[in-house]
């Protein structure tokens, strides 16, 4: 294992640059596949490639990465589209070292919560059962299952929804009048981009300093909250005086997920609730 490990990024977008630049000023090497590598951070040395073809990129790596963090995003949001970057692109990339006799040290893949079917607001944790109601859920699971079941050591993260102080679909959709209805309460659960990327490089330091893993870790902040309470909140931050007339569309599922199991890493959100993660953003609104 060589001092400063190599790390290959597959579909390297927003979330696997911030976790690339991270590791890439702590001396690792990064080396970041997608489609389009023009925007790629200068930390990170770009690797021209399409997951949904199982063409291998003509400048794939003849040194094999010690890591392998799988970080793809869906164009659509639908069962096609899922399941050519989760299941289909996994598959390729998994193809791809083995066409070159290369065999990472271990297989980080980014999933979602979303593998979780429970609507009642319970607690959830990695032991919890996965009865996803959905095609995304069904998709994720699928790949998790074809990472789990590679013959590289494999960590699967499931992500919340992702967020940052400068997102603003929550705070259009109460700008528009639309408000989530406070019975029954929606749990929501969500992560904040930089803490996600940190979690992700955590694990991956962990396993470089030889430190056991798990197969599944919850990326989640301290603070799963009723969507209602959220939305009250940032009315009041934001100054939204719009009066509610309609509700807002109920998301599927409503469960509380709990980051125990990566907080005994070391890792610990640096925004631990809505009200930290927010309350930095969006002051042009």
């Amino acid at each position: 294992m060589p001092e400063f490990p190599r790390l290959l990024i597959a579909g390297c977008g927003d979330l696997g640059c911030r976790t690339g630049v991270t590791l890439a000023s702590q001396g690792w090497s990064v080396q970041g596949l997608r489609r389009r590598v023009a925007g790629l951070p200068a930390a990170i040395a770009p690797l021209e490639g399409d997951l949904s073809q199982p063409q291998c990129p003509a400048g794939w790596p003849a040194q094999a990465p010690d890591y392998l963090l799988y970080a793809a995003a869906a164009e659509r949001s639908d069962e096609p589209a899922y399941r050519a970057a989760y299941v289909e692109g996994l598959r390729h990339v998994l193809g791809w070292l083995a066409e070159h006799g290369q065999r990472p040290r271990r297989l980080l893949f980014v999933s979602s919560t979303a593998v979780y079917g429970q609507h009642q607001g319970e607690w959830v944790d990695e032991a919890s059962p996965c009865e996803p109601q959905g095609f995304t859920g069904r998709v994720l699971l699928e790949a998790e299952q074809l990472a789990l079941d590679s013959v590289i050591p494999a960590s699967v993260v499931r992500l919340a929804g992702l967020y940052e102080g400068d997102s603003r679909w929550l705070v259009d959709q109460l700008r528009a009048g639309l408000m989530p209805a406070a019975q029954p309460p929606l749990y929501s659960n969500r992560i904040h981009r930089d803490d996600a990327a940190a979690l992700l490089a955590c694990l991956l330091r962990a396993d470089a300093r030889g430190e056991p893993l798990e197969s599944i870790y919850l990326g989640v902040d301290d603070e799963p909250a009723p969507l209602h309470e959220v939305a009250h909140w940032l009315r009041g931050r934001f100054g939204i005086d719009t009066p509610p007339s309609a509700p807002m569309q109920r998301r599927a599922g409503s469960k509380r997920c709990r980051n125990a199991r990566a907080r005994s890493l070391g890792w610990a959100p640096r925004y631990p609730s809505y009200r930290e993660g927010y309350g930095e953003g969006m002051p042009d609104l």
